[in-house]
């Protein structure tokens, strides 16, 4: 037959990769923070800056807002860790100890803490306006400071077990474990610590957090509208 030639004739063909309906909406970077870290051993409150919450972040732990933990603890045995899961160094017996024993020594942290607070908050106690400051518990440190205990509380003593609410600043977690085995000590006893749990930190409580189950987008854009005015109101009377 008659070869007839063919007229190829080259069309720009769109490129659908980019078209929105196929890519979705753009997914844009965002820099994430970590507030005050919890070790592997703690569990509880745990707050994230996205975006420009990292410099809210920042701004709200200039404030040296305290944080609040519940802590158990177990009498009648010291570990190299001070935790119930380290290797054991002592067996002790603790059947002495009284729930008053316990809040005697509690009370004692509390007023060492207490001097410690003041001398760290450069407070000259005489005056009205320090006076002020304490009554709406505004004392704190605004600089770098040792772990202060300002306040400590015995929640539930049921021998050999007991939990403590410990409000503080500057801590670790570790830290707070240590504590638990140095009011075994001083109780002519010993302990180690079954749990540290944050409840608080700063502005934040539990009731803020979201549970793993939680961790999607819509959740977090919640909490982040929910959190905006609590951290607004706390700059603005601190800063």
């Amino acid at each position: 037959g008659g070869g007839g030639a063919v007229d190829l004739v080259a069309t720009r063909v769109p490129v659908l990769a980019d078209h929105p309906l196929v890519r979705g909406p753009r997914v844009r970077k965002l820099k994430i923070g970590a507030g005050h870290r919890l070790d592997v051993k703690a569990s509880g409150v745990f707050v994230l800056g996205i975006g420009h919450g990292n410099k809210l972040l920042t701004e709200l732990y200039n404030c040296h807002l305290t944080k609040v933990y519940t802590v158990g603890g177990l009498f009648g045995k010291a570990t190299d860790d001070f935790s119930d899961t380290g290797n054991l160094v002592e067996k002790t017996t603790f059947d002495h100890i009284t729930r008053e024993k316990l809040e005697r020594i509690l009370a004692v942290i509390q007023g060492t803490n207490q001097k410690a607070l003041l001398m760290y908050s450069n407070i000259d106690m005489k005056t009205q306006e320090a006076y002020e400051l304490a009554v709406k518990g505004l004392i704190r440190p605004m600089a770098k400071s040792p772990p202060i205990i300002t306040a400590v509380r015995c929640l539930q003593f049921a021998l050999p077990e007991f939990q403590l609410e410990i409000h503080c600043l500057h801590e670790t977690q570790q830290y707070l474990r240590k504590m638990v085995h140095e009011i075994g000590l001083e109780l002519k006893s010993s302990a180690v610590c079954t749990q540290v749990r944050r409840i608080r930190d700063g502005v934040f409580t539990v009731d803020d957090a979201l549970p793993r189950t939680q961790w999607n987008l819509q959740s977090i854009q919640k909490a982040i509208w929910n959190c905006q005015l609590k951290v607004e109101t706390e700059l603005e009377k601190t800063l």
